[in-house]
């Protein structure tokens, strides 16, 4: 995903959370007219100083259509977003912040198989559940291979406190019964992000996190069949769509 903004993704690890959404939870691509209820997200989740804004959600969802997702309740309220975009390796390479990452542009010529996640805010952990199911059918028929986002880690700075002179690469990779230590990244672990790229310093700005950002990768499930999957009716892929989550 993403490099994903820890200011706009840090997860406070909801309360609910189940192995299968709620099917009465709506996923969907977005659309212009979702502004304001993201907005009502934004707001209930973050402070101003870090919650997007109309414009910025407006530009996303233009900018890349069948790239920004949300899940609603009944009653038409966001619970979760998450925003995408095309990236190289050479790009994600270069990048120096998760600004670098994360900015709108037009569609990039280049063929790309990887993803940068821009945003994933939520206040419901089913709903992030329920738009990974939603989106893995739609990557694989778009023949996407993986996704890339940069974690706040909210434990370096305590670590920080005993470990003064140990690299925060070390914090970064280290593990406790085979899961990282970090909370972060033991969450987003979980939900698929298992590859551990690159260590940021002055990735965003994050007090816990001393500025650093950890740089994730995720692989789609089942992609290395890209070029079958292009061939087999979207419908079909729905199907097993819950199968797809199992398999991240």
């Amino acid at each position: 995903m993403a490099m994903v903004s820890p200011r706009r993704l840090v997860q406070n690890h909801p309360d609910r959370e189940s192995d299968a959404p709620s099917e009465s939870i709506e996923v969907r691509f977005l659309r212009p007219g979702d502004v304001e209820a993201l907005i009502t997200l934004e707001q209930t989740k973050w402070d101003q100083d870090q919650a997007a804004d109309r414009a910025e959600l407006a530009a996303r969802i233009q900018a890349y259509p069948r790239l920004s997702i949300g899940a609603f309740e009944t009653g038409g309220a966001a619970l979760a977003s998450l925003f995408m975009k095309p990236i190289t390796t050479a790009e994600l390479g270069s990048a120096a912040t998760w600004a670098d990452c994360a900015r709108v542009e037009t569609p990039h010529p280049e063929t790309t198989g990887s993803l940068f996640g821009i945003s994933l805010s939520s206040v419901d952990a089913d709903a992030v559940t329920a738009i990974f199911e939603f989106f893995w059918p739609h990557a694989l028929k778009h023949g996407w291979r993986d996704i890339y986002l940069g974690s706040p880690m909210p434990g370096l700075r305590a670590w920080r406190r005993t470990n003064h002179d140990i690299p925060a690469d070390t914090y970064m990779r280290e593990k406790r019964h085979g899961l990282p230590r970090d909370p972060q990244l033991r969450y987003y672990h979980n939900k698929g992000f298992k590859d551990i790229v690159a260590c940021k310093p002055g990735y965003f700005p994050h007090a816990a996190s001393l500025d650093y950002g950890a740089l994730l990768r995720g692989h789609i499930p089942l992609s290395s069949g890209a070029p079958l999957w292009r061939l087999v009716p979207l419908p079909w892929l729905k199907q097993v769509r819950r199968l797809l989550f199992r398999l991240v």
